[in-house]
C-alpha cells in the first residue's frame, strides 16, 4: 500500500548531487521532504508536487518523511546519455543507467576478463553508521590508501540520502562509490554484489572496500528477518572470488534490547549459520566482563572453530571521528553514549590495516 498527498514546495533547505532537502505544505501542515532530481525532476519553490506520505504515516524513523513522486510542472523528459541496465525495473519509477558491467562500459573488459581478487581487503558491516567510522579511522592511520565504497540495495536505494556519503567524499576519507543491485546514485552502478566487488578491485584498485547498506536497516525482532543478513552471503562472494573478507560484528552494552546487548543475535546468527565459508572477525579489546559476555555468547555456536578470530584496540575510532571533525550517531547514540560499538568499528579498521600490510608483504 502507498499512501499520497498533493502538497506545495514552501522551501528548499539544501539542495546537492540530484536531491532536494524541502519543506511542503500539505492542508496548512509542514513537513519535510526529499526530491529526486534524476527521478522527478528540478523544483522550485510555489511548484504543485504529488507526495509519497507512507512513512511519516507510519511513523518510521531514518526513511520518515514524504517524498516526491510527480511534480506537476514537469511534464515531460527525454532520455539522456548512455546505458541500457534499468534499475527499480517494473515500476513507475524505473530508469537507465550505464552499469560498469555492460558491453557499452568502457570497462567492460575489465569485468569480463577477471580472475581473482588477489586476497584483496573488504569488510563487510550491516548499519550504514558503521561506514564514517571504519572509514575515517583507515584513513587517520594510513592517509596514503585508497578506500572505496560499495552501497548494497537493502537500505535506502539512493545514495544521494546518505548525508555520510557526501561528507566522506567531501573529506577525502573514500575515493568513489559504487551502488549495486537496485541501489543507485554511485560513481559506478553495478548489476550486483559480485561485479560491484570486481569493480572495486579492478576499476579502482581499492586497497581496502568497505561494503554496507544505506540508511535504514530492515528488522522484524526475528531471528532471519532483517535485511543485514546479507553480509552472510556477501561474505561468501568475497571468499569465492578470491578476496580476503572482514566481518563487522555489531557490538553494544547500551541497546536497550535484549537481542542486541554484547554482540547482537544478527550477529551471532551470520557468524554460526549464514556465512558458509571461513573469514575473518575482529573483535574490540574490552574490560574483561564485557570480553567474557561475547565469548560466553559465541560458546554455543561454531564460530571459534568456523573463523579466524582476534583482538584489536579500537580506541583510536574517537580521535579520527574528531579529527574528521564527524558526529555520527547509531540508534541516535554518539560515541559517548555507546562507546563499545564504535570501538568495535575502530577495532576493525586496525585488523583491516594488518591484513592489507601482510597482503602487500606476500606480493614483494
Amino acid at each position: 500500500m502507498i499512501s499520497f498527498k498533493e502538497g506545495t514546495v514552501v522551501r528548499i533547505i539544501e539542495s546537492y548531487d540530484e536531491i532536494d532537502w524541502i519543506e511542503i505544505e500539505i492542508n496548512g501542515e509542514i513537513s519535510k521532504g526529499v526530491n529526486y532530481r534524476s527521478l522527478t525532476g528540478e523544483i522550485t519553490i510555489g511548484d504543485s508536487v504529488i507526495l509519497n506520505t507512507t512513512a511519516v504515516d507510519l511513523s518510521l524513523g531514518t526513511g520518515g518523511q514524504h517524498f516526491v513522486i510527480h511534480n506537476k510542472k514537469n511534464t515531460h523528459k527525454d532520455i539522456e546519455g548512455s546505458g541500457h541496465i534499468m534499475k527499480l525495473r517494473y515500476t513507475p519509477m524505473q530508469f537507465k543507467c550505464l552499469a560498469t558491467e555492460e558491453q557499452d562500459s568502457p570497462y567492460h573488459n575489465h569485468i569480463k576478463d577477471f580472475t581473482s581478487l588477489d586476497k584483496k581487503i573488504f569488510i563487510v558491516g550491516t548499519l550504514h553508521s558503521m561506514l564514517a567510522p571504519i572509514s575515517a579511522t583507515i584513513k587517520y592511520l594510513r592517509p596514503e590508501l585508497k578506500i572505496n565504497y560499495i552501497m548494497t540495495d537493502s537500505g535506502a536505494l539512493p545514495i544521494q540520502f546518505s548525508k555520510t556519503v557526501k561528507n566522506l567524499k567531501q573529506k577525502g576519507i573514500i575515493d568513489n562509490t559504487i551502488t549495486v543491485g537496485h541501489s543507485f546514485g554511485g560513481d559506478f552502478e553495478c548489476i550486483n554484489i559480485y561485479t560491484g566487488i570486481i569493480t572495486a578491485k579492478e576499476v579502482l584498485d581499492s586497497d581496502i572496500t568497505i561494503i554496507t547498506m544505506g540508511p535504514g536497516i530492515v528488522g522484524t525482532g526475528t531471528k532471519y528477518g532483517f535485511s543485514g543478513i546479507e553480509q552472510g552471503y556477501i561474505v561468501d562472494a568475497i571468499n569465492s572470488l578470491g578476496g580476503t573478507s572482514i566481518v563487522v560484528p555489531r557490538i553494544s552494552f547500551r541497546d536497550k534490547r535484549n537481542r542486541h546487548t554484547g554482540m547482537s543475535h544478527h550477529s551471532l546468527t551470520i557468524l554460526n549459520e549464514i556465512i558458509k565459508t571461513k573469514t575473518n572477525l575482529i573483535l574490540p579489546k574490552l574490560d574483561l566482563e564485557k570480553e567474557n559476555f561475547i565469548k560466553d555468547q559465541m560458546k554455543n555456536t561454531d564460530i571459534f572453530e568456523k573463523h579466524d578470530i582476534s583482538y584489536e584496540d579500537g580506541t583510536c575510532v574517537k580521535n579520527a571521528l574528531e579529527h574528521y571533525k564527524l558526529k555520527i550517531t547509531t540508534m541516535g547514540r554518539g560515541y559517548d553514549e555507546d562507546k563499545e560499538f564504535f570501538t568495535t568499528l575502530g577495532a576493525v579498521a586496525k585488523g583491516a590495516l594488518c591484513y592489507d600490510i601482510r597482503r602487500k608483504d606476500d606480493e614483494k
